[in-house]
């Protein structure tokens, strides 16, 4: 994903970028070449191999990376000050979040879709009129974000949102009830990301993860499974799924996930 086109170049995300490319209009176009083009010239004037390939390619991606992190800092600011300055901050919910978690190189990996923590950790950052500032520790999930606006906006959440409010957690209340595990389910293999499927389960300590795949008649035909402790490794770097003394931790666990 590193946009660098050429002319008789090979590039898996070629016909991706043209099309993208053929939507700006010239002065878009104009701007975009001028910052890729030099860029373009100098990978393949130095055309670095091996690992020294594998970091400008590692570079370049977390610069990108990072300027769109700046670009929307900068304009949920511009949100917020709109907000302040039309007087309706207090009575709007603002929420920052998004659909998964992101590798930036951790594991070897990028993009999302396995378990760990890295693409299984959503950002959710809320600001509630009158509402209490701090971290919450609780298990929450983005099935709880539709209760939670229904209930900032008094209307009664229907029987078949399976989700919770997130108001008794801000204001520091302790839930009649509150999930004690969270579920992950991938299973779209042999796509162009090539993750093997995997299912697991979470209670916010310990990770079991189960990897498996399945022949033309559904039969499963491989099994690896992985436990992690969040709180001695979060780095998930260490898999103690045949250590003695976590036996009753991955019967429990287990047992959860079926």
């Amino acid at each position: 994903d590193l946009k660098m086109l050429r002319e008789g170049k090979p590039g898996q995300l070629k016909g991706a970028y043209e099309q993208i490319l053929s939507r700006l209009d010239p002065e878009q176009r104009a701007a975009w070449d001028r910052f890729y083009d030099p860029i373009i010239e100098e990978f393949y004037r130095e055309n670095p191999q091996g690992r020294a390939r594998a970091e400008w390619k590692f570079n370049r991606y977390m610069r990108d990376y990072l300027k769109t992190l700046r670009s929307l800092d900068d304009n949920v600011g511009r949100l917020l000050d709109y907000l302040e300055a039309s007087g309706l901050a207090g009575n709007t919910l603002v929420v920052y979040t998004s659909d998964q978690g992101f590798y930036m190189g951790e594991h070897g990996w990028f993009d999302k879709r396995f378990m760990y923590e890295e693409s299984m950790r959503t950002p959710l950052v809320m600001r509630l009129p009158g509402g209490a500032r701090g971290d919450i520790d609780q298990l929450v999930q983005n099935i709880d974000y539709a209760p939670t606006y229904l209930a900032a906006a008094g209307i009664e959440q229907p029987e078949y949102m399976t989700g919770l409010p997130l108001q008794p957690l801000c204001k520091g209340e302790e839930p009649r009830q509150w999930r004690e595990d969270l579920y992950y389910h991938y299973y779209d293999y042999p796509a162009e990301h090539r993750v093997l499927r995997h299912d697991g389960v979470s209670d916010g300590r310990y990770k079991l993860i189960h990897f498996y795949d399945k022949d033309k008649d559904g039969n499963v035909v491989m099994r690896e499974d992985e436990l992690y402790d969040l709180e001695a490794d979060p780095s998930e770097m260490h898999n103690i799924i045949g250590r003695k003394d976590m036996a009753e931790v991955r019967d429990r666990m287990q047992k959860r996930l079926d």
